[in-house]
């Protein structure tokens, strides 16, 4: 079977395969999906962090 001798190399080659096709799916499934909204805490600590900055 494709010159692989060994069980335990095709499914390596099996899983290299089935998880390339998984981020696929999954960056299909999730293209269009918009931004998280800003929480209170984040925003309060991007306030901070810029005021620390000057």
């Amino acid at each position: 079977m494709l010159g692989i001798q060994d069980k335990w190399v095709f499914l390596g080659y099996a899983l290299s395969v089935a998880s390339t096709l998984l981020c696929i799916v999954y960056g299909i499934a999730t293209w269009n999906r918009g931004a998280e909204p800003m929480r209170q805490e984040d925003v309060t600590w991007a306030q901070e962090e810029k005021e620390d900055e000057e």
